[in-house]
Formats: structure tokens, sequence, C-alpha cells
């Protein structure tokens, strides 16, 4: 016991120590600008404050598509999967004033998520991935979840979109209003919006004269 009572003072040096060189350690590895592991917390806001700016970028771009392959130049669909499945990702933009229309949330595949957010895509069946890339929205029908859109994948990355039946529809379990940061369903690889956002926007594409677009990205 006396032995014990006099290494006891070192032990305790030898524990302060190294708690306060951790410490150290951390809270520079932390402020690294090399550093590659960041907060989920970190992650949505920076994808919520960068929204609007990826938002101008892809509609450059659409606008030039839409125009040289004919489709509809009034307007378009942006679906943003760098943003959580708990908050509005889904955008009816208006190319004509740059601005968006109706926003509302919308279901990534259940193969591609990690804790609400999109994390990986594929093309492949059976995936149950999301596919990134430009659809064109084709005629309306009547499906296993009512209301349902035809999707023709443009883009390598989302050719097989008809072979893996990936529609735009709406099913009860894609809430009306943000939720973040909970987190909400999951699909089988088609972008899952609310009924009330379907229904808002269905007489917009029905009316169309040209074909509209869809637009998955990250």
């Amino acid at each position: 016991m006396k032995t014990f009572g006099k290494l006891l003072p070192l032990l305790l040096l030898v524990v302060v120590t190294t708690s306060a060189l951790s410490f150290v350690f951390l809270n520079r590895a932390w402020k690294s600008p090399q550093t590659k592991i960041l907060p989920a917390t970190y992650l949505a806001n920076d994808a919520a404050a960068g929204t609007n700016e990826r938002l101008k970028q892809r509609s450059v771009l659409a606008k030039e598509f839409t125009r040289l392959r004919g489709y509809n130049t009034s307007f378009c669909f942006f679906l943003d999967m760098r943003i959580a499945s708990g908050k509005k990702r889904c955008f009816l933009y208006n190319l004509e004033k740059d601005s968006v229309e109706i926003a509302g949330l919308v279901a990534h595949g259940s193969g591609s998520g990690r804790a609400g957010e999109a994390v990986s895509f594929s093309n492949a069946p059976n995936s149950c991935c999301t596919s990134l890339g430009r659809y064109r929205i084709g005629k309306p029908y009547l499906g296993r979840f009512g209301l349902a859109y035809k999707l023709y994948g443009l883009d390598e990355t989302n050719n097989k979109a008809s072979e893996r039946f990936v529609v735009f529809h709406a099913h009860p379990c894609v809430p009306a209003d943000e939720i973040a940061p909970a987190t909400i369903c999951e699909s089988w690889g088609c972008p899952t919006v609310a009924p009330g956002f379907l229904s808002s926007v269905k007489n917009i594409i029905d009316k169309a004269q040209k074909p509209v677009l869809l637009w998955i990205y990250f």
C-alpha cells in the first residue's frame, strides 16, 4: 500500500498529461483544412447554403438543353440530392424568371441512403438506388401508387430508368412540410413526392406543349 501511495501522484500526472496532449492533438486535427471528417450538421448546413448557387448553375445548363432539344423552356424540375431528405429538395423551377415556383420533399432510393442523406447512386437494375442525370417526363398513368409519370433517362447514368420502372409519383409516407433533422421514407429508386406536391404540379405538367425536363443532381 505504501508503494502504491507513492506511485499514485505519478500516475495522476501521466493521466493529466496524456489527456491534455490528446485534447491539443484533436483540436488541431479538427481545425486542419485537410480533415475529411465533418459532423452531419455541418454537411446539412453547407448543403442548404449552397442550394441557390447550385440551382443557378443548373438553370444555365437547363436553359441551353431545353432550347436545343425542343423541351419546355418555361419550367423544369430540379432535385438536389445534396440536401438531406427531411428538407425540401424538389423544385419546380421557372426558367424564364429564374425562380423556384414550388418546393417539396422527395424521397431517394433506399440503396442510396445513409441516415437520410443520398450518398451513393447507381443505374443498375435492382440496386434500389437513385440515378443522377436528366430525365424526360413522360405520360401520366395510374399505377400502384396512383397517379404517376413515366421517366426516360437521357444520360448514361440513368438510361435504364424505364427498365428499372423508375417513375415520378407520390406516396403518403412523404410529408408535405419539412421535418429535418428527422428523415423521410425511402423508395426503390423513384423520385417520390408528397401527394399534395404532385397535385400542385400535375396541371402544369399536363398542359405543357413540349417535353418537361426533370434533373436529379448532387
